[in-house]
């Protein structure tokens, strides 16, 4: 897959978060659409965290955007642990 301008980003996250899902998907209709398991992946979130569980893609797309992602929870934790004990937590 060719991703362009956002390859280096695409490659770095890869290294983190393992092999990039293709983007899209097909619809019924023949378009082409965002894939909910790429949206997952781009969250850092496990494989199938959300898009395993049998909702309707859009269901999906409502918990995916509703959710928190993991490191960004851990960032507030951490800024919060230096604003409360003076230390960022370990």
């Amino acid at each position: 897959m060719e991703w362009g301008e956002y390859e280096p980003a695409i490659r770095l996250w890869e290294s983190v978060n393992g092999p990039a899902p293709h983007p899209v998907e097909q619809s019924a209709r023949n378009r082409w659409r965002l894939a909910p398991a790429f949206v997952e992946w781009m969250q850092g979130l496990t494989p199938g965290w959300v898009t395993d569980l049998g909702f309707s893609r859009r269901a999906a797309f409502r918990m995916l955007g509703n959710t928190v992602v993991p490191q960004q929870a851990i960032e507030a934790l951490q800024v919060l642990a230096v604003r409360r004990y003076g230390s960022r937590a370990r």
